[in-house]
């Protein structure tokens, strides 16, 4: 299976800005060099589950959460992508949100999107704000008869949370499907310095090394300089 080939367009859904490029912004820099039209969605605009709701009014979080949006928007202007968009469900507490409200909301930008292809969060992350993400898409993605769905379903690892996880049968992040990145690596590495409020210092799995070290990590794994993985979540074939 070529994904570069095999697809026309591809919708990644993140649960927070940044997330997109951590687990697949080489990959959605190499679908766009194919002329694949890739769309992406911020389920939240980030921050907020890092301050106390009591002080947010202390907090200065609306200037905080229009940085980030304009790092992820620059973010995906170097990866390319054709359109993202920012939905507003709140940040790490998307637990407190019901699935089929936020089910909804990826299925009516899927209607728009059409994608074959679609990259979403591991179901098994420690941070819930992915795994409630994960089974929203998987209940907007459904195949059924007469509706538009992606044929193809990957979810990808985001350091700090996939790893960080009790690594148990249920919850461990077996990847079966790797990219090749190392001709977009320094794309992704660029696209990752645009976030400039998320960036953390080396040994942090979320630094500039610690993205590059994985890179090489994954790379390694099937004989190449640098790669994703992913895992097959459902793939639909004819």
């Amino acid at each position: 299976m070529n994904i570069f080939q095999a697809y026309q367009s591809c919708l990644v859904v993140a649960a927070h800005p940044d997330d997109e490029v951590l687990g697949a912004g080489g990959t959605i820099a190499k679908l766009a060099q194919f002329g694949v039209e890739v769309s992406v969605i911020f389920l939240t605009g980030g921050k907020t589950g890092r301050v106390s709701l009591q002080k947010d009014a202390a907090h200065n979080l609306e200037a905080e959460q229009k940085q980030l949006a304009q790092e992820a928007s620059k973010a995906c202007a170097i990866l390319n992508v054709h359109k993202h968009y920012f939905l507003s469900f709140p940040d790490n507490r998307m637990d407190t949100i019901s699935k089929m409200d936020v089910s909804h909301a990826i299925k009516e930008i899927a209607a728009v999107a059409k994608p074959d292809l679609a990259l979403i969060h591991h179901h098994g992350d420690y941070n819930w704000d992915h795994s409630v993400a994960h089974d929203a898409c998987m209940m907007a993605f459904r195949a059924n008869p007469g509706d538009s769905f992606p044929q193809t379903i990957l979810s990808f690892e985001v350091p700090s949370s996939t790893e960080r996880n009790v690594q148990t049968p249920e919850t461990v992040f077996c990847p079966n499907l790797y990219v090749d990145i190392t001709s977009t690596i320094d794309t992704k590495v660029k696209a990752l310095e645009s976030y400039q409020s998320e960036l953390k210092n080396f040994p942090h799995p979320r630094s500039i090394k610690g993205i590059q070290a994985l890179a090489q990590k994954r790379g390694s794994e099937i004989g190449t300089e640098m790669a994703e993985a992913f895992s097959l979540v459902r793939h639909i074939e004819g």
